[in-house]
């Protein structure tokens, strides 16, 4: 059975880029780390491919993004506004950006991944779709590195990790509702499972735990995000409750939350107050004025592109995990 660079970098307890850099000489590896490979290499009897290392010798200078988009999420602005990010910085190193997208499906994250795998891409950054992705261990082979941006993927924990503190965003909108007397605080949200959404429960579980709020999970309500979810959970919410405030976890829900209120004969805040994800500019027309938690999506992107480049001259280095701070963009709706 044929060795592959994997288990070359299983028994050099190294990584498998580095493998690929000692095999191809792209980039500095220190003496002692080349022997640990070339030790590893003759006792697995492993034997490079000619024609493979050729070609992965060859820098690209393209960076490929991937992202979970669908037509009917707004979170479409988020996330350019992370590849502008992303682009601002890579211009000025001289790389190229190719931005692919899932929407949010499984398999054609999958089969993108495998694409750039055959582009001899020098890098790759992506925002993981909602399902298990223990497949990463066999798709990403270490020929270049990987940085996630504002999810996690479940079951893969190699790659730097660039996200948003949507925890403490979420707990700090909870505060800011508990302090205007809400006790009935709606939680409007996308599917749980996405570390963004299961992350944003916690944060409104804990600020209504530390001001010894009873958690009454009919309060609680999840679905995919689109405008007409939104609006449907919403007149669950209030038909079932008492409800006096409403969180919603993400943007296109939080239109479906204030259409329905509207709908509803019911004013914001007086009746209702709302809170919303992600602070794009016609939250600031509407009326009233909305309530947002502001994500710093450009940032994201620039610090995404920062970390691959990092990467890309440091395959070794330890992985990171930076969280940038949301900030509360308070309007007339809370």
């Amino acid at each position: 059975m044929a060795v592959n660079m994997k288990e070359v970098a299983l028994k050099a307890n190294v990584s498998t880029a580095t493998v690929s850099h000692v095999i191809n000489e792209t980039r500095y590896v220190a003496e002692e780390t080349k022997q640990k490979v070339f030790q590893a290499m003759k006792e697995l009897n492993y034997r490079p491919n000619p024609v493979a290392r050729n070609l992965r010798s060859r820098k690209s200078n393209i960076i490929g993004l991937i992202i979970p988009v669908q037509s009917d999420d707004t979170s479409n602005f988020f996330f350019m506004s992370i590849a502008h990010g992303i682009g601002s910085i890579l211009k000025v190193h001289g790389y190229q950006l190719i931005v692919s997208n899932t929407n949010e499906e499984l398999e054609m994250e999958r089969e993108q991944i495998i694409m750039f795998n055959d582009q001899f891409i020098d890098g790759l950054i992506m925002a993981p779709t909602s399902q298990s992705h223990e497949f990463l261990h066999q798709e990403l082979k270490g020929d270049y590195p990987v940085v996630f941006i504002d999810r996690k993927p479940e079951g893969y924990n190699r790659g730097d990790f660039i996200l948003s503190d949507g925890k403490k965003g979420t707990y700090d909108a909870i505060k800011l509702l508990l302090s205007k007397g809400h006790k009935r605080i709606g939680f409007v949200t996308g599917p749980l499972g996405i570390s963004t959404s299961d992350e944003r429960l916690e944060g409104y579980k804990l600020a209504l735990l530390e001001h010894g709020i009873p958690l009454d999970n009919s309060l609680i309500k999840e679905a995919v995000p689109t405008l007409e979810n939104g609006y449907n959970l919403t007149k669950e919410l209030l038909s079932s409750s008492d409800v006096s405030a409403v969180l919603a976890a993400n943007n296109v829900m939080t239109m479906g939350v204030v259409k329905c209120l509207q709908d509803h004969k019911k004013v914001i805040p007086n009746d209702v107050a709302v809170i919303g994800f992600d602070d794009y500019e016609w939250a600031k027309i509407t009326t009233p004025s909305l309530t947002m938690i502001k994500q710093p999506s450009f940032e994201l992107g620039v610090k995404a592109a920062e970390a691959i480049l990092r990467r890309i001259e440091e395959p070794d280095a330890d992985f990171i995990e930076m969280r940038l701070q949301t900030e509360i963009m308070q309007r007339e709706s809370c």
